[in-house]
């Protein structure tokens, strides 16, 4: 795994920028702490970082360079299709000098132009530089699991895998405000807007080209969703079950190539499960890996991730955490978050990933099914709104006890009051009204009212509503499920789930790698009706239906939990003089000029109430934005 920093120059004075390029790079070691390399030809410069995966010779190093010496690349992420790609360029008379799958990619930008990135199966983000055209191309993998940003001016334009690279480059450090609006709605920020105006992140599936100065940017992949089509599909659903078991498992072996010691993440849920069992039948003695919570039992999946690793004979880590232990590690997760992004559950995969690697290089995960297949809480919740009935208008009936009563996530009745005030509430809203809410801590109004009378002035209204509507674009009053699942793989899988896994994996030098998201299993999945995957009985049904003979049955019929790290505990007892004494302290906010001390204050006096609701994740998500103000800005 890797990491890629880059300049083009369209004048003079960006070619000052050439000078920081050795800076970006320094920037990004835990993405490549085994080697670096820089290219540096007139306009353009390119940065590289590698952490070796696999057994490489000295010229599979980066960047490369063809042997022509016109063409050059960095590249970060897998090609797993590499292989057949490279047989298929011999018989075509190209000649090789590596075994890597990064020359692949560049003989084939050689052979066939920019139309050959949709031959590639795998993740990615990459730049090619041609000499003889004074040329740039820049892609993303179809999903974004790995990050690209870019900056752009008259002067030159930047590209790198994360924001540190960015800042060692020169971006201006200005910040975007409607971009924080929507991060105190969400808890991250949605591309392409980044916390900086004029850094975007290139979204999934893109690419740009700059040839003669001149940018052109395009879509070279979609999810190819068409109701139509879904609506004619023949396949019985015992045949989808089986055409998923089958590309499921192509998907997994692809994905166990490597030259350094691999594993698997097994939490003890359907997905890292079906993961691990499939990876069983072609690794004896797979390495899996679970965290235990010893102080929240309620979270603890690892009895049934050892049923798992029992059945399919793994060898098995269980990491066993207590409250303590996760505490501990908070302030070095915020010190490498390099943009604000307050998915609290990226402390335990932060862990997580830390005690694996000291044991693998790379693990598989089983990140992207829920959101394809229907597989969270929201799913079945919008399936119960679209079917309507007695028990769903009772509940709306009722939205005045919900909202009277305490609500908490700390506790079985005040967590259910608040689930019920949300699908009440969800009832009489438009699908996207709907899907916006339950995406959210907080609406705009709320998060708006956290912002001080100036910061307000500079969330422009059309830019926000513009930025709303691109996000929603899928949703439409007459569609069905599978829009809202395409919603969730273009806002919540790359900017909330994908960033978590990226970042927490990266600041500890593990590559994770994601079966589900083989764009062959997502095509798929975008091909099966609705009824397939969610009904009133079961989420991501095909999923659990078409492996249960490869699963304990004890993993059945027993509700999702996920985890949530003890915020609010925390809150009220370590974390409150970093809250009341220092990040949230009246006079800081006030000097800082960007919230409202009374709102804030508000905020603060609700956690510590009896109906403290989502409060704790919304103040986590300004303790998060707060440390990295005082890192990147005061």
């Amino acid at each position: 795994m890797c990491g890629i920093t880059g300049v083009f120059a369209f004048t003079e004075t960006g070619r000052q920028s050439l000078a920081n390029l050795q800076a970006s790079t320094d920037a990004i070691i835990r993405r490549g702490p085994d080697s670096e390399g820089h290219f540096v030809y007139d306009q353009c410069g390119l940065g590289f970082r590698r952490l070796a995966i696999l057994d490489l010779s000295a010229d599979g190093n980066q960047p490369m360079t063809d042997a022509s010496g016109r063409y050059t690349i960095v590249f970060n992420g897998e090609i797993f299709n590499y292989r057949e790609l490279r047989e298929k360029l011999i018989k075509r008379g190209c000649t090789f000098h590596s075994q890597t799958d990064t020359e692949v990619i560049l003989q084939l930008y050689i052979t066939e132009g920019r139309s050959f990135i949709k031959k590639l199966n795998g993740f990615f983000a990459f730049s090619i530089y041609d000499k003889e055209e004074n040329s740039l191309l820049i892609a993303r993998d179809r999903y974004g699991v790995k990050p690209l940003l870019i900056y752009r001016d008259e002067d030159k334009l930047f590209l790198a895998s994360e924001m540190k690279s960015m800042m060692a480059l020169g971006v201006p450090r200005k910040l975007d405000f409607v971009a924080l609006s929507q991060y105190l709605q969400l808890n991250y920020i949605p591309g392409p807007a980044s916390i900086f105006k004029g850094v975007k992140k290139m979204l999934p599936g893109h690419y740009l080209y700059i040839k003669n100065n001149k940018v052109v940017g395009k879509a070279w992949y979609k999810i190819p969703y068409d109701p139509k089509k879904v609506a004619k599909n023949k396949l019985t659903y015992e045949q989808q079950q089986h055409k998923l078991v089958d590309l499921m498992d192509g998907a997994v072996q692809r994905r166990l190539v490597a030259d350094v010691p691999l594993g698997a993440f097994l939490s003890g849920g359907i997905d890292s499960s079906v993961i691990t069992a499939l990876a069983a039948r072609h690794t004896p003695h797979l390495n899996t890996f679970s965290i235990g919570f010893k102080d929240e039992p309620f979270f603890d999946e690892t009895k049934y991730a050892n049923l798992v690793a029992a059945r399919h004979k793994t060898n098995h880590t269980v990491f066993s955490l207590t409250n303590d232990d996760l505490y501990e590690h908070i302030h070095s997760m915020l010190d490498y978050l390099d943009e604000p992004f307050a998915d609290s559950s990226a402390l335990a995969v932060y862990i997580l990933s830390q005690r694996t690697r000291q044991h693998v290089t790379v693990a598989l995960s089983g990140d992207g099914a829920d959101e394809m297949f229907g597989g969270y809480n929201k799913h079945m919740g919008e399936f119960k709104v679209r079917q309507g009935g007695v028990k769903a208008e009772a509940v709306t009936a009722l939205g005045f006890v919900w909202d009277a009563l305490p609500k908490s996530r700390n506790s079985f009745f005040g967590n259910r009051v608040r689930q019920l005030q949300r699908f009440s509430r969800g009832m009489t809203a438009g699908v996207k009204d709907r899907y916006w809410d339950w995406a959210s801590f907080a609406s705009a109004t709320d998060a708006n009212t956290l912002l001080s009378a100036a910061s307000r002035r500079k969330v422009g209204k059309k830019a926000a509503a513009k930025r709303r509507k691109d996000i929603l674009e899928h949703l439409h009053a007459d569609g069905d499920l599978n829009e809202v699942l395409l919603t969730d793989m273009t806002l919540v899988l790359p900017y909330d789930m994908l960033t978590k896994v990226d970042m927490m994996s990266m600041a500890n030098s593990l590559e994770v790698r994601t079966p589900f998201l083989d764009y062959k299993v997502v095509d798929f999945a975008f091909s099966i009706p609705v009824t397939s995957k969610v009904d009133a009985t079961m989420k991501k049904r095909i999923v659990q239906d078409a492996f249960r003979a490869e699963l304990p049955v004890e993993l059945y019929d027993r509700p999702k939990h996920g985890f949530e790290v003890p915020l609010l505990k925390w809150m009220r007892g370590e974390l409150r003089s970093l809250i009341e004494d220092d990040l949230l302290r009246d006079d800081f906010i006030e000097a800082q000029g960007i919230f409202d001390v009374q709102a804030i204050g508000a905020l603060k006096k609700q956690l510590f109430s009896r109906s403290p609701g989502d409060v704790h994740a919304r103040i986590w998500g300004l303790i998060v934005f707060q440390t990295w103000w005082k890192q990147y800005m005061a």
